[in-house]
């Protein structure tokens, strides 16, 4: 059976991810990325070094974004997010944004095998030193679809 994601099922699926896609649009070239983020309810936040999402995203800050969840390919979930890019250079909402990508992110990193960049995780105390971009998406519109397979159901 296929049908809409309720806001509530797409609000879960959102918070509880951490890696998805953002889909950027200009100058006739589209470009899709996987990223990790935070979701706040409002916003998804993100941090990219230079390249050619961030100039894309300059050019024309409205944004795709999906994120899914797969078991297979006849049980899945998927959520769209049109949206806005603003880049953060305040530093109380570059501190925001970090400490919400700490908060979600960091505390799933537990693998012995997982090798952390020397610029993740964001040390507190070295905020105003991060390099790279921070950034957010406003959330404009949301939207939701799965698919179960029920034959597998006592």
């Amino acid at each position: 059976m296929m049908g809409k994601l309720s806001g509530a099922d797409i609000e879960e699926i959102l918070s509880k991810q951490i890696v998805g896609r953002i889909g950027c649009h200009a100058d006739g070239l589209t470009y899709v990325v996987p990223i990790s983020y935070a979701y706040d309810g409002n916003y998804l936040y993100g941090h990219s070094h230079e390249g050619m999402k961030l100039a894309l995203m300059r050019k024309n800050p409205s944004v795709c974004f999906e994120v899914d969840e797969m078991i297979n390919m006849a049980n899945w979930k998927s959520v769209v997010v049109q949206g806005k890019f603003e880049e953060l250079e305040d530093p109380q909402l570059r501190k925001h944004a970090l400490d919400q990508l700490n908060n979600r992110v960091l505390p799933l990193i537990s693998s012995v095998t997982t090798h952390l960049s020397p610029y993740w995780p964001f040390p507190p105390e070295d905020y105003k030193e991060i390099k790279g971009v921070v950034f957010r998406i406003e959330v404009i519109e949301r939207s939701g679809r799965f698919e179960n397979d029920q034959s597998n159901r006592p």
